[in-house]
């Protein structure tokens, strides 16, 4: 698939079968412009589709942030949902249907991470606030630089998360209570304390230890059957709030097509043969 450019975006093929997608504003933190939801949904939905590729790695550029969440100043300028023109609110109604409509939007370009047919390795370091943590929740994956600090940030900004957050961290970490009290009081927790609390996976000593990880990461997942390998990504997302039985029955109709994939005996001969295997594009 030909690679595309983007405005707040870069997006990479450091190795074979693995993308890479940075959010790249630097001088500002990787702080996110409304807007940016756009290439956020484009890049993901792409590279969902994208037969060359079979797992992402997602990281912040430079050295101070993965994002420093919402860009405040744009965010408060006239005229946006957060600071709306007076003539935009004479209507309530219409008003809290064009709020919704974008909060909807707002929250499918995010999803679009969790939607992604390929697993997704978030790599964070620096300021991680507000929707860093929204976008990290989507992820398959989480690694931290031992610089990471994070914070369910939009009760400081007279606000509930309304991008996935509240929705998605209490299914990964250990304690509910633990989510309460970070997204009520906005406080910072380190990386530390995200791996204490299983929100991430590990955490390394630097962001360039951590995003190599991530890359290494990705291209053991690479080397896997890529049927294999969606599968049970979906399988794992289904089951998460599903029941156990409602699992075992999708996996079941899932598989009934799955299980006639020439990945099988490529992957039983390699296995037996002690070689490589080598799977078809999907």
């Amino acid at each position: 698939m030909a690679s595309k450019t983007y405005t707040n975006f870069a997006v990479t093929r450091p190795r074979e079968w693995v993308a890479h997608v940075e959010i790249n504003r630097p001088t500002k933190r990787n702080a996110f412009l409304e807007e940016m939801r756009f290439e956020l949904r484009d890049i993901f939905d792409s590279l969902s589709a994208d037969p060359s590729v079979r797992a992402i790695v997602f990281s912040g550029a430079g050295d101070k942030a993965f994002s420093a969440g919402l860009d405040v100043v744009s965010a408060n300028k006239e005229g946006t949902m957060f600071n709306p023109r007076p003539e935009d609110t004479v209507d309530a109604g219409r008003h809290a249907v064009a709020v919704r409509r974008w909060a909807l939007d707002f929250q499918d370009c995010v999803s679009s991470i969790e939607r992604c047919e390929k697993p997704v390795i978030c790599v964070l370091h620096g300021y991680a606030f507000g929707i860093a943590v929204d976008i990290a929740c989507c992820a398959d994956i989480r690694i931290a630089a031992q610089d990471a600090v994070f914070s369910v940030k939009e009760v400081d900004l007279g606000i509930a998360a309304d991008l996935g957050s509240l929705t998605r961290l209490p299914k990964i970490v250990r304690s509910y209570g633990w989510v309460k009290e970070v997204s009520l009081t906005a406080r910072t927790f380190d990386a530390a304390e995200a791996l204490e609390e299983r929100f991430v996976n590990k955490v390394l000593p630097t962001k360039a230890k951590a995003l190599e990880e991530g890359l290494n990461l990705a291209s053991l997942i690479s080397e896997k059957s890529p049927i294999a390998v969606q599968g049970t990504k979906n399988f794992l997302d289904f089951s998460r709030d599903h029941t156990v039985e409602d699992g075992l029955k999708y996996t079941a109709v899932w598989n009934g097509a799955a299980l006639q994939t020439k990945d099988i005996p490529i992957s039983f001969q390699a296995l037996l043969g002690k070689k490589r295997p080598t799977y078809e594009k999907l």
